[in-house]
């Protein structure tokens, strides 16, 4: 199941993102877009989750938790 992550904090990369998810699951892929131009993040990323089961728990307890002190929002990709 993908999973889009918006409002994340500009200096989280790959690596922060998928230990984030980690506890509720296999975390299959992590991707936080970034600016062409700049380099820099966009600030969401999506991550891919096997199990649509630990997913859906991961989206339930990781919306609106504050990662560096900024509310994440997590929801299925469509």
């Amino acid at each position: 199941m993908k999973i889009l992550v918006r409002n994340l904090e500009r200096s989280i990369n790959e690596a922060e993102l998928t230990e984030l998810f980690k506890p509720y699951g296999a975390v299959e892929s992590c991707v936080v877009v970034m600016d062409q131009d700049t380099g820099k993040s966009k600030g969401f990323g999506f991550v891919e989750m096997t199990n649509p089961r630990e997913a859906i728990k991961a989206i339930k307890g990781l919306n609106t938790l504050k990662v560096k002190g900024i509310g994440i929002r997590v929801k299925a990709a469509e």
